[in-house]
Order: C-alpha cells, then sequence, then structure tokens
C-alpha cells in the first residue's frame, strides 16, 4: 500500500469511549475505522536454523516480515460519534542504576 491511501476496516471487535464500552460478538455491525498508510516497510530480520544431530544436516534461512504502518483518523461506531485522533506523547525509558 503506498503512502497517504486511505483504508476502511469494518471487523471492528471493540471500542471504548470513556467508560463506555461496546464489544462485538463477533464483531460490532455498522462500526468501522477509517485509516491512513504511512507506508510499507520490513520488520527486524529472524534466522530460522534446521539442525539434526550426526547426520550433518544444517540448513540457514533468513525472513523479514512486511509491515503496512496505519495513523488512525475517525472511530465511527453504530452509536457512537467519529472520534478525532489522540496525539500520545512517548515517555523516554527510566534507567535503574544498580548504585554498586
Amino acid at each position: 500500500m503506498t503512502k497517504g491511501n486511505t483504508i476502511e476496516l469494518d471487523k471492528v471487535l471493540l471500542i471504548a469511549n470513556g467508560e463506555k464500552v461496546t464489544v462485538g460478538t463477533p464483531t460490532i455491525e455498522g462500526a468501522k475505522v477509517i485509516a491512513t498508510s504511512q507506508g510499507d516497510s520490513k520488520d527486524k530480520k529472524i534466522t530460522v536454523f534446521k539442525y539434526k544431530a550426526k547426520v550433518r544436516y544444517r540448513r540457514k534461512k533468513g525472513h523479514r516480515q512486511p509491515l503496512t504502518r496505519l495513523v488512525i483518523d475517525q472511530i465511527v461506531g453504530p452509536e457512537v460519534t467519529p472520534s478525532e485522533p489522540k496525539r500520545v506523547r512517548r515517555r523516554k525509558k527510566e534507567v535503574i542504576n544498580s548504585g554498586t
């Protein structure tokens, strides 16, 4: 999916709006999520290694899973009004010092 494309996800399992929570069985009828693509990328590389002892069998293979990054624009539900996206601040990780 190219960067900037808009996609509608219509299989919504749960919507939480403050203290009101709507759970689908299995999905919520009439609910959808509107998202914008931020482009494609690949996940970090994993190594798949097969090994059998005493028979000289070794196979090494790498794999990178393709990913598409999405930004949620709106969440529309049957009785929920469209919501604006929230800006999330990321906290810096705290470093715990052993103090030795």
